[in-house]
């Protein structure tokens, strides 16, 4: 095996998750990431409940960002939103190397990421009231009607994040599956204590917050939809 890369095989045995566990492999910058900016600005969830304003120095909104890939939409983000702090959760270890990489190349410190499930990170970790917004960007589809049960957003989840959210604070999710975008507006739209910001049962243009991935944009030259969501938390 090649010094480049390391494996990357973590075990799981959980009856809830917000995941599906892929192997994977790290790069030279993504196991860089690690080593150098892991101790600065990664997030222990055994540590027990985070005391926000200390892991990041300052007082300020707080934006959770829940399985953010490889990282680069939410490097971004943090770098144009430096008023706020921002805080990623992803299993998939490669990603969380390369968002701390990428991190360290932007040169920001208002970006924390813990390394596990989402489900028990929300639990355990994040104080109630403490979320300005909640993002979920592309989550995986589960395209095929017998697996739509395993997709991340069910009304339990929706119920989990509620409390962590400020009243006034948001909910975004977007999705290229139409399917997927559908099934979201019905859970959001029954979920007690939201508002559809844009209206009932309407979808929202993309927010200038939200980066286009270049995944997104060779999508839109295929003539493919994106859909946003945006519910606010109004109880």
């Amino acid at each position: 095996m090649s010094d480049s890369v390391i494996d990357d095989t973590v075990e799981h045995r959980r009856e809830i998750k917000s995941f599906v566990l892929r192997a994977g492999r790290m790069t030279t910058g993504q196991r860089r990431g690690w080593e150098e900016c892991w101790e600065k600005w990664g997030l222990q969830k055994d540590d027990g409940p985070l005391n926000i304003s200390e892991a990041f120095g300052r007082e300020a909104p707080v934006v959770l960002e829940i399985g953010y890939g490889m990282g680069l939409s939410l490097v971004a983000m943090a770098e144009a939103e430096s008023d706020k702090n921002f805080i990623g959760i992803e299993v998939h270890r490669p990603g969380v190397g390369s968002l701390l990489n990428e991190a360290q190349i932007a040169g920001i410190n208002n970006l924390r990421t813990y390394c596990d499930d989402a489900v028990e990170v929300l639990r355990d970790c994040i104080a109630d009231g403490s979320l300005s917004r909640v993002q979920i960007y592309f989550p995986d589809p589960w395209h095929k009607k017998r697996h739509h049960k395993r997709r991340l957003i069910q009304p339990k989840f929706i119920e989990a994040i509620k409390p962590k959210l400020a009243v006034g604070g948001v909910i975004h999710l977007a999705t290229d599956w139409e399917n997927y975008a559908e099934q979201m507006m019905e859970v959001m739209s029954a979920a007690e204590g939201f508002k559809n910001q844009e209206g009932e049962g309407q979808y929202s243009p993309r927010p200038d917050f939200r980066p286009l991935t270049k995944f997104e944009k060779r999508g839109h030259r295929l003539g493919h939809g994106v859909w946003d969501l945006l519910f606010e938390r109004t109880e």
